[in-house]
């Protein structure tokens, strides 16, 4: 495929979600995307609040739109960060700008948001899901979960280390010895392991709980102690490597044996999520009652619903004289690097759709499969399809 003549235009617009600075394509990846004969449109300032300006996109080869229109009128594929499902109320304006057999990569939240789905099949568009990416060894390098995860579990502990009234490292000082932080980490999947490692690296002292026992020798590789309960996890892991839904009585169980644990840290961040699901409450107000006065619990849980009881997704409230903060989008605060990742990821994606110089739906293919969630006016995913009690014909 030569560079002078690309035959499939791929789209980036600038994110509406408030408060979202991350960007899908980055310089970089226009220049290796050219090479392989796809030609990029980006609409005007993508980038910027990312800190990637238009004359860099130029340089790499990309072209800036006149107009947010003009991006979906020309490209044949629009990659993007929050899809209509990840942004409800200001993704419905780029629905009439659609249009059939066009692609859409993006994240969709398609498991809690099947309804827009529907609305996305109805524009005939190709609708591809980063977050239902499959976790299979082939897939790693598309997986923006965890790319993501490791930003939201960096920033968890720098958010943690400013607000906590006390300092991480243990000190010797003339006026006497500091001693350090004791934090907690719930959850251990990608975001708990880069909240350990990043709770380490400021000095802490860390202990790590998951329900997935496998998880034990990751923890304690990273120098945390694994807190071990008295617990019949059974089958606690999907087939993807997911923590596994449990049901009410063992979460119940979890809470009173979680109690003294938490009562004796200084920072509780939690992580635990089920995809698809409301975020199970770990942390409930009588164990906070439990917690001394002026520790902390970042709830990393909180766009779904929350692991702590008392958590208000998006505030900072304090309760039995502890702060309780529910930070959302938390990769957006650190977009430059945030949107490196995903830009890779989705790099990585496109690569693997798009042989000779057209996108192909390989449906034997389980990561091709496994992330089309809409075609030929359908909603095809055989998940979302359930959750809506049928595929959708187009309007």
């Amino acid at each position: 495929m030569s560079e002078a003549s690309p035959s499939l235009t791929v789209g980036a617009v600038r994110e509406s979600f408030p408060g979202e600075r991350r960007v899908a394509l980055v310089p970089d990846t226009v220049s290796a995307l050219a090479k392989k004969g796809m030609r990029c449109l980006l609409e005007r300032g993508a980038g910027e609040r990312a800190g990637f300006l238009d004359e860099t996109y130029r340089a790499k080869g990309a072209e800036i739109a006149a107009s947010r229109g003009d991006v979906f009128a020309k490209a044949d594929i629009i990659v993007g960060v929050r899809g209509l499902g990840a942004n409800l109320q200001e993704g419905e304006a780029d629905l009439p700008l659609m249009r059939k057999g066009q692609a859409i990569i993006a994240l969709l939240e398609p498991l809690s948001e099947a309804r827009s789905c529907r609305a996305l099949a109805q524009t005939g568009v190709r609708a591809f899901s980063m977050e239902m990416m499959p976790r299979i060894t082939r897939a790693q390098s598309m997986d923006v979960l965890s790319s993501m995860a490791t930003v939201a579990g960096y920033k968890a502990v720098l958010v943690a280390a400013n607000m906590l009234p006390r300092m991480f490292p243990l000190l010797m000082t003339a006026a006497g010895t500091v001693a350090p932080a004791r934090v907690l980490i719930i959850g251990v999947g990608v975001a708990g392991l880069q909240a350990i490692a990043t709770a380490r690296r400021l000095g802490a002292v860390v202990s790590a709980y998951d329900i997935r026992p496998a998880v034990k020798e990751q923890v304690e590789s990273l120098g945390a102690k694994f807190v071990e309960l008295p617990l019949e996890t059974g089958d606690s892991e999907t087939k993807g490597g997911y923590a596994r839904a449990m049901d009410e009585e063992f979460y119940r169980r979890q809470r009173e044996l979680m109690a003294s644990v938490a009562a004796e840290s200084d920072v509780v961040i939690t992580t635990a999520a089920v995809p698809g699901k409301k975020a199970p409450i770990l942390v409930t107000s009588d164990v906070v009652k439990k917690m001394a006065p002026g520790s902390l619990i970042v709830d990393l849980a909180a766009e779904r619903g929350g692991n702590c009881e008392l958590t208000k997704p998006g505030e900072t409230v304090v309760a039995h004289g502890v702060t309780i903060t529910g930070p959302l989008n938390l990769p957006a605060t650190i977009p430059y690097h945030a949107s490196q990742m995903y830009a890779k990821n989705i790099q990585t994606f496109l690569l693997h759709l798009v042989k000779e110089g057209t996108l192909q739906l390989n449906l034997e293919d389980e990561i091709t499969a496994g992330t089309l969630i809409t075609n030929d006016g359908q909603v095809v995913h055989p998940q979302v399809k359930a959750l809506l009690g049928g595929a959708p014909k187009a309007a």
